[in-house]
């Protein structure tokens, strides 16, 4: 199975959300379907916060 994408599961995602969230972090989704990209982030300015924001949920920029 080396090589081959891993098939995260939406419950699974949710988990790994809920455990960054305990630790800290935040997670911002791209919100197209089917796109893997996710940002995660903690201590950041709220400048910083928004231009990752940003990024994540605009999919023409990943």
């Amino acid at each position: 199975m080396k090589g081959r994408p891993v098939d995260r599961s939406p419950l699974s995602e949710r988990v790994s959300d809920a455990v960054a969230l305990l630790a800290g972090k935040r997670t911002i989704r791209c919100p197209q379907p089917g796109c893997r990209v996710n940002i995660r982030y903690r201590a950041v300015t709220p400048a910083e916060a928004k231009r990752l924001t940003d990024l994540a949920t605009d999919h023409a920029r990943h």
